[in-house]
């Protein structure tokens, strides 16, 4: 908390509460006495300047995509265009309420109903909910729907789930949800799917495979049509994690690729601001045979008017069908995240088929930046190793790559977690730290394909100076952000989950 103002409790300061509209009269009904506090609670009290004050000071110790260059890899942390906010606040979207009758909401459905039909184009799939309100999320009813599919073509020994080492936490957490065993495949020498290991792992227990192409890595995997023929002839399913979709969208798709299911994150590929917890959007998509399963409801279209499937004829072209019994139910409380699909959806609407100038765009400058980082002078260039190893064949890589700075550990102490909180010292997000594990001491970065060459030569500029820097002066950053280096350990071990000072007892 600021010390523009304090937890006094003064009288007369700021706004006060109106007086309590419950007593003991007929005026309303009596307060149970074990829940009337036994003094009044520290509220601050502050005027309104001070209160604006306190929010700003607050907003200037953050840092977000709007205020630097955010190279967090796997996250695709960028720019999202502010007409999409715009548009989002339009009347008629902003204040409508997820039980209003449907005659009132035929605008925002049938937003919902072009997006479904958009992500569905877009991925080569043939049904899409936009229920999901998270990737996470999305993740778990798409292997719910597969989990489904399973039972109801009495296979219910299916219990097994395959990722590949390099996969995001989420995957084997989601299926693990489901109840489902994990069995994780190692990748090959350069990187991608190790398919003779696929091809030992897959079985009659094999319920699906769920894998990100390209891979947090930033490869391509180039033999994804005989990962998918090993699985499928197997008797399992293919799920794709739509996480890195920013890099293939207009030049292939999952469907394309033999999967059966996929999830969006409309945070990530599309115009939804996100990080912090969220607020995301995770949609799914599936191929016809697991449409059934899906989660109920999905916003629908009548072929005309005279087309009522439910009876009710009412005159509108837009409603909420119902999946059917074999629908897995809602899998969080209302229709989707709204915000995130209008934004979304303008965003697709705004650019069509030029999604595929993003994508290029996107890889682009991964590959651009890539270069410049793995070029540096004399100096430095024996700090990092590319990942994969050098004289791979990944000489390109898609949307993101990794670099291991297991070089530089072993030459001066310095790890990639020193690297990366001396990034924030010099204005940048540091990039995405120790993740995939399969990588020593690794960096993941994204630059996106929002960033200029400008911004994308200035970062390699610096992230060479640092790595020239000594060591102490790397090993003790940041130097200049609002909280220093943390202990994280002791922080993990040890939750402070309220501000220091509060009450301590229930009232």
């Amino acid at each position: 908390m600021s010390d523009l103002f304090s937890f006094n409790g003064a009288e007369g300061a700021g706004w006060s509460q109106p007086e309590p509209m419950l007593g003991d009269d007929a005026a309303g009904p009596t307060v149970p006495e074990g829940l009337v506090r036994s003094r009044l609670p520290e509220w601050p009290r502050a005027s309104e300047p001070e209160l604006v004050r306190h929010y700003t000071w607050l907003s200037n110790r953050n840092f977000g995509i709007d205020t630097g260059f955010y190279p967090l890899g796997s996250c695709t942390m960028k720019h999202n265009p502010r007409l999409n906010e715009r548009i989002v606040q339009l009347p008629g979207i902003d204040r409508i309420h997820p039980l209003q009758p449907e005659h009132q909401i035929q605008g925002l459905l049938a937003i919902f109903y072009e997006m479904q039909e958009m992500l569905a184009t877009c991925s080569g799939m043939d049904v899409v909910t936009l229920q999901p309100v998270a990737g996470a999320q999305g993740e778990f009813a798409a292997i719910r729907c597969i989990q489904e599919f399973h039972h109801a073509n009495g296979e219910d020994h299916r219990d097994k789930v395959i990722v590949p080492d390099s996969a995001h936490g989420t995957n084997p957490a989601s299926a693990s949800m489901c109840g489902y065993e994990i069995i994780e495949i190692p990748s090959a020498d350069d990187g991608r799917l190790d398919l003779d290991a696929l091809r030992a792992a897959v079985g009659e227990d094999t319920a699906a495979m769920m894998i990100t192409n390209p891979s947090t890595l930033g490869l391509f995997e180039i033999e994804i049509l005989e990962a998918t023929r090993i699985v499928h002839d197997s008797g399992g399913q293919m799920y794709y994690d739509g996480a890195n979709f920013n890099a293939i969208i207009g030049k292939t798709d999952p469907g394309r690729m033999g999967f059966d299911a996929v999830h969006y994150n409309l945070h990530k590929t599309f115009a939804q601001p996100h990080g912090g917890g969220g607020p995301g959007s995770g949609p799914i998509g599936v191929k016809g045979h697991l449409a059934q399963f899906l989660p109920s409801p999905i916003a629908s279209r009548r072929e005309s008017l005279d087309d009522d499937p439910r009876g009710v004829g009412d005159g509108h072209w837009y409603y909420w069908r119902d999946v059917g019994e074999s629908s897995i139910g809602k899998v969080q409380q209302w229709h989707g995240n709204a915000g995130a699909v209008v934004r979304a959806w303008a965003f697709y609407r705004r650019y069509g088929s030029d999604l595929e100038r993003m994508s290029e765009h996107a890889v682009l400058n991964s590959n651009y930046l890539r270069y410049v980082i793995m070029n540096p002078g004399p100096k430095t260039s024996k700090a990092i190793h590319a990942m994969p190893v050098e004289g791979a064949p990944a000489d390109l890589v898609m949307h993101e790559f990794t670099l291991s700075l297991s070089p530089l550990k072993e030459l001066n102490g310095v790890t990639g977690k020193d690297v990366a909180k001396r990034l924030l010292d010099y204005g940048y997000m540091s990039p995405t730290l120790y993740f995939p594990q399969i990588v020593p001491e690794c960096l993941m970065i994204e630059p996106t394909e929002t960033e200029s060459k400008e911004v994308l030569d200035r970062f390699a500029a610096d992230f060479h100076a640092i790595l020239s820097e000594d060591p102490e002066t790397i090993t003790t950053a940041p130097h200049t952000t609002p909280v220093k280096r943390v202990d994280e350990v002791w922080a993990a071990r040890n939750l402070v989950l309220r501000h220091p000072g509060r009450l301590t007892d229930s009232n």
